[in-house]
């Protein structure tokens, strides 16, 4: 589902969110990450061993809850089928990193090798469900 323009702008404003995954026992399992966009797609670097990464490939679902710093604190949570992305590594992290170093063009990315060597992997989350959201200002 293709984010309304008044949600990307929210997101793009923010870097940080709660990450949220279904532990095997059942059980709510939540992470703060950084997070970046390919497309209308959700993107977290991570390590193929963290539960995060074991939870998606399990159950093939996540959600992203990002919060606005300043009242009447903002909020949005997406979620939807989740994966864990062995391709294109390099490009996506580089896209995470750019977030995270608050930069305007993604850094050089680094060898696949040197990706693969460290277990980096990025768990990606289709929205297929939006909200709730709470203070978010739709644009006109």
């Amino acid at each position: 589902m293709p984010l309304a323009p008044h949600l990307v702008t929210f997101l793009s404003d923010h870097r940080v969110g709660v990450l949220a995954t279904v532990s095997a026992d059942g059980r709510p399992r939540q992470s703060l990450v950084y997070y970046a966009f390919d497309g209308d797609r959700l993107l977290v670097s991570t390590v193929a061993d963290r539960w995060k990464a074991r939870d998606v490939e399990r159950t093939g679902w996540a959600s992203l809850a990002v919060r606005g710093d300043e009242p009447p604190y903002p909020s949005a949570t997406i979620a939807g089928p989740a994966a864990i992305v062995r391709d294109d590594v390099p490009r996506l992290t580089a896209l995470v990193a750019q977030r995270v170093m608050g930069l305007d063009e993604p850094p050089e990315p680094q060898s696949e090798e040197a990706l693969k060597a460290a277990g980096r992997v990025i768990l990606t989350i289709e929205a297929d469900q939006i909200g709730p959201t709470s203070y978010l200002e739709e644009e006109s």
